[in-house]
């Protein structure tokens, strides 16, 4: 009786211990894709875009000062006294390390205002992602993004569950990318 007792344990430990095991304990999902679905992102894009478009603008707008003021410093320099030609070149020359380093600054403010406006995205799917992989009873979550290869029968799909949890419709979807432009 006692072994029958320990055998019918060591089936049911077994048995128990193969089924959790056919259960997947592992997630993935593509965070760059689930943030591009989220409607914020839009507007975060659109704010981002403008102040770009700024920066460029402001750029061009040196470039053209100066080229300007140099051609007139090439034309004039001959008939100037030499206090005029001392501040034309003073000028040409401030002009000049404005435009120099001016690319250097507006890549660093364009870096702060996109974690301004994209980490709390990210943190918001980071959110949704732990509490629906809680909710499963998954133990880890992989960045499916770039990763070669995903056996779909050991790791759940969490992008529909992330998209549901977050209330994003589920006909949304991502939008492809070519270069830097996001393409619908």
């Amino acid at each position: 009786m006692k072994k029958y007792v320990m055998f019918v344990t060591l089936f049911s430990v077994c048995f128990g211990m193969s089924t959790q095991a056919q259960t997947p304990k592992f997630g993935h999902i593509n965070v760059e894709e689930l943030v591009s679905l989220m409607p914020e992102r839009d507007s975060a894009t659109v704010r981002y875009q403008r102040y770009l478009a700024d920066v460029e603008d402001t750029y061009a707008g040196l470039q053209q000062e100066y080229q300007t003021k140099f051609l007139e410093y090439q034309q004039k320099k001959a008939t100037w006294s030499g206090i005029v030609l001392e501040t034309k070149e003073r000028e040409l020359n401030e002009l000049g390390q404005r435009l120099e380093s001016y690319p250097q600054g507006a890549q660093e403010d364009l870096g702060k205002l996109q974690n301004t406006l994209f980490t709390p995205l990210f943190n918001k799917a980071s959110e949704a992602i732990k509490k629906v992989a809680k909710e499963m009873g998954l133990i880890y979550v992989f960045s499916s993004a770039g990763m070669p290869y995903i056996d779909e029968n050991q790791s759940i799909h969490l992008l529909d569950k992330v998209k549901a949890e977050l209330k994003i419709p589920a006909a949304k979807v991502a939008p492809t990318v070519i270069g830097n432009q996001a393409q619908r």
